[in-house]
């Protein structure tokens, strides 16, 4: 049986891109979330800081959604298109009907209300290899690694030229006025 390849979302010129990622260091210990979010235009601007909290990567990982969610309303996006490399991030919040990892519940919970606050957005797993930049804020948040271009250790938003690789081939989540549904790709 040959799949079906769903066609290409050409991107509106509201589309915002974002790639998050976070880190525990030890796991569990201190979160340091990073984000990169790419307005319309091209201007990237980098999130990289230490939360209060104390946690495992999982817990992480939806941290860092959730800080860069709540810039990109920030900073007035409508349109999102999301990039994790964390498999739990993107299934948690593809579908209710996976088990919820009960410590995790209120953190994906306010993810999930923070995602239909725009108008569109789409959630897609993307390999650890195509997420290195935002990593690196994370980690540079924690004092492990050096700092990608632009950032700053103090959590002050950064702005930047930059054009960053989308990757569509991956296992997405789409939430559109309060609905989530997964969406299959090919890899």
């Amino acid at each position: 049986m040959t799949p079906v390849i769903p066609p290409a979302i050409p991107a509106p010129a509201s589309l915002w891109t974002i790639y998050c990622d976070g880190s525990a260091m030890p796991n569990p210990g201190p979160i340091g979330i990073g984000a990169i979010l790419i307005d319309p235009i091209g201007i990237c601007h980098t999130l990289s800081r230490v939360t209060k909290s104390r946690g495992c990567n999982n817990e992480a990982e939806v941290r860092a959604l959730t800080a860069a969610l709540q810039e990109a309303k920030r900073l007035g996006a409508t349109e999102l298109l999301i990039f994790s490399d964390s498999s739990v991030v993107v299934e948690q919040l593809a579908t209710k009907s996976i088990k919820p990892i009960a410590r995790l519940a209120p953190l994906f919970d306010e993810a999930r209300n923070l995602l239909t606050g725009f108008d569109h957005s789409r959630l897609q797993w993307i390999p650890r290899y195509r997420n290195t930049q935002a990593d690196a804020l994370a980690r540079f948040a924690l004092g492990v690694a050096a700092p990608a271009a632009g950032a700053t250790r103090s959590g002050k938003l950064v702005t930047r030229q930059s054009k960053l690789k989308r990757n569509a081939k991956a296992a997405s989540v789409t939430a559109s006025t309060g609905t989530v549904s997964t969406i299959p790709t090919l890899k």
